[in-house]
């Protein structure tokens, strides 16, 4: 039809629906990939990661509407990363760190990949639903390593014992590989539990305390590093989290297992809670695209492991929302709903970007430590079409506010934002902008001010 138009008209016209798409980046210049579940993995008691192949009889459905209920369907973006230029350059580089506090700026390699678009909701509730499907219990046989078959059920699918795992899924092409892990099994949020209850919450409490979990004098530590009142022995809570037998070393066994697997894949990772934090801490080290959600701050983990830092850890992407008092850190105190179930949740510095949903003031949620759940964020954000500002509204008078969690008060400070928001405050602007917060990189945050690291007698 443009054909019969003038030529300057038709000019114009083009002119006009072109300007219309580059309105509408998603639709243009986002490719879709669609995925499906192909393997579980998980450890044995001797902490090797071991895998078990998916038929489809095996496959529960939690994907979106589609054509095939068990594909998931994710928007892909280009994005540029920082590689390590071999794995044996990235370990010298961790020692010369831990022996000498020496970094290496020669290490990194920018390399442009695909990742997945985290401006694309359904791209994070695809994401997200294939974090929730990681929680779900495995096969009772047909495990193997990738040199052998295993006939041995793997720690964390044994109803008795406890362990890394979780989920990898495949896109239809073969030319991208997700990596799903599991976070915290705590029947204090779900009101449930599970068998990897005891290996979960050691890892949480080293990972996200300031010193082995002393939150107060009658708390039994995890790690014995404690050096009187405010003081902490750095190398002792630096060495705490080198034993091979916790959950980022695991990880990084389970990177290589799937590069073995899928040499030519670009691989990416996912994960809820603590299994976010563990997924934050591959990509840093591999230079993945991750997507975490509702993770527990895992900033002074990577430091206190002497991960070498890339110039930029914008591939790592963290989903939080402001009712969540585990993620944004204020989960803390010996008086908190984490200390009354034996968590030091302490930490409140993330790598990477942040997409903070203020579902506190936007949409008038209370503080609650039940709010952290998967399930949780999958029904009542994700799954939902709400937009959002660039960042949660300020008071009228610059001040922040109180807000109640557990039946305290909380100032919520964390971060570049100083948080506030009132849950029956009903008459708020809700201007809308975006179908996702846009992501931030954090700002001044600081873990642990009130402690003193060295070395004491």
């Amino acid at each position: 039809m443009l054909t019969l138009l003038p030529t300057t008209l038709r000019l114009l016209v083009g002119f006009l629906l072109w300007t219309n798409d580059l309105q509408h980046p998603l639709k243009q210049g986002s490719p879709q990939l669609s995925f499906q579940l192909r393997h579980q993995h998980a450890v044995t008691n001797s902490s090797r990661v071991i895998f078990s192949d998916v038929h489809d009889s095996d496959l529960v459905a939690h994907s979106l509407v589609s054509a095939d209920p068990y594909v998931y369907t994710l928007r892909a973006s280009r994005l540029t990363t920082h590689k390590p230029s071999s794995l044996p350059a990235f370990h010298d580089a961790r020692l010369r760190s831990i022996r000498h506090a020496q970094s290496d700026a020669a290490l990194w390699e920018g390399v442009e990949v695909t990742g997945p678009n985290v401006t694309d909701r359904e791209t994070l509730l695809a994401l997200a639903k294939m974090t929730n499907n990681a929680y779900l219990a495995g096969r009772d046989s047909g495990w193997y390593d990738i040199a052998e078959f295993n006939t041995s059920i793997p720690v964390g699918w044994e109803p008795s014992a406890d362990g890394l795992r979780g989920h990898i899924f495949v896109s239809t092409d073969n030319t991208t590989v997700v990596i799903s892990i599991k976070g915290t099994s705590a029947g204090w949020i779900t009101g449930g539990g599970g068998p990897t209850v005891r290996k979960d919450k050691l890892n949480d409490n080293l990972m996200f305390s300031c010193c082995c979990a002393r939150v107060g004098p009658t708390w039994g530590t995890v790690c014995g590093c404690y050096k009187g009142t405010g003081k902490c022995s750095n190398a002792c809570v630096e060495a705490s989290l080198l034993d091979e037998d916790l959950f980022y070393s695991i990880g990084l066994n389970l990177y290589n297992n799937i590069t073995y697997m899928y040499p030519h894949a670009n691989i990416w990772v996912t994960g809820h809670s603590l299994g976010g934090s563990v997924s934050s801490l591959i990509g840093a080290t591999f230079g993945a695209p991750v997507v975490a959600f509702e993770a527990p701050a895992e900033k002074l983990a990577a430091t206190r492991l002497h991960l070498p830092s890339p110039p930029s850890t914008h591939h790592i992407t963290h989903v939080i929302h402001t009712a969540d008092p585990i993620a944004m850190g204020t989960c803390n105190g010996v008086t908190s709903s984490c200390a009354l179930a034996g968590y030091a949740m302490e930490t409140r510095c993330h790598l990477g970007q942040v997409v903070l949903y203020d579902v506190v003031s936007k949409l008038g949620w209370s503080v609650d430590v039940r709010t952290h759940s998967i399930v949780n964020v999958i029904e009542r954000l994700l799954a939902q079409e709400f937009e959002w500002d660039d960042e949660p509204l300020e008071d009228d008078d610059g001040a922040g506010g109180n807000v109640e969690e557990g039946g305290l008060l909380h100032k919520l400070r964390w971060g570049w934002w100083d948080g506030k928001g009132d849950s029956h405050d009903k008459d708020k602007d809700k201007v809308v902008r975006r179908p996702v917060p846009e992501a931030k990189p954090e700002v001044d945050c600081v873990d642990c001010f009130h402690w003193e690291y060295g070395e004491w007698d």
